[in-house]
């Protein structure tokens, strides 16, 4: 009859041990809010019995709402950057085309001012200097051979200007003496009829 009585001082003692202890884990804060920090916490505050862990519901519930809320925390998180990405796609896409566009524009008119009319013809900017200073050249070559030859024909001109000059002096000095000769032959002409009429008696 007396082992009932210490049978239940034991077991109050045991169990006013285990609420002490109960008591006294529970009254360490976790300081870290992390999931690990909380998985750390649950373990540090579970009692070691016989090689095991005897671990708190509540704790283990309050970690499994964090694990859980962590996870959709993460997939919401998850779910709007690939909406953002998927945005960001067809954003990219949209310049990239607008991109080709302008590009594609800026390239027509560029081609447009490279461009010259001549003669009704588009050339570029290239060849049509290369043509205008070939037509350049060719005409500058072209008045040099004129400008050179009507030197030559200038020279040729005075040449046969003076020629005429000394021609004509020397057919002047040629009528002269011409006309000097007649007038000589006509006085002896006339003095060859007077002798004659003299002679003849007249």
């Amino acid at each position: 009859m007396k082992l009932k009585p210490i049978l239940y001082c034991a077991f109050i003692a045991f169990f006013f041990n285990l609420s002490f202890a109960h008591a006294q884990i529970d009254s360490t804060k976790n300081t870290d809010a992390s999931l690990n920090g909380q998985f750390q916490y649950l373990l540090s505050s579970s009692r070691n019995s016989w090689g095991s862990k005897l671990i708190n519901p509540i704790r283990l519930n309050a970690l499994w709402k964090s694990v859980n809320d962590t996870l959709q925390k993460e997939r919401k998180e998850l779910k709007s950057l690939k909406s953002e990405l998927k945005a960001q796609t067809a954003n990219i896409a949209a310049l990239k085309l607008e991109v080709a566009g302008k590009e594609s524009s800026l390239a027509d008119s560029h081609a447009k001012v490279d461009e010259i009319g001549f003669l009704g013809i588009q050339l570029s900017k290239t060849a049509y200097n290369l043509a205008v200073w070939t037509i350049i050249i060719v005409l500058g070559l072209g008045l040099a051979i004129v400008i050179f030859g009507t030197a030559r024909y200038k020279k040729e001109a005075v040449y046969r200007t003076d020629l005429y000059q000394e021609v004509a002096d020397e057919f002047q000095a040629y009528k002269v003496k011409a006309k000097e000769r007649q007038m000589k032959l006509t006085r002896e002409l006339q003095d060859e009829r007077n002798k004659w009429d003299e002679a003849n008696g007249r």
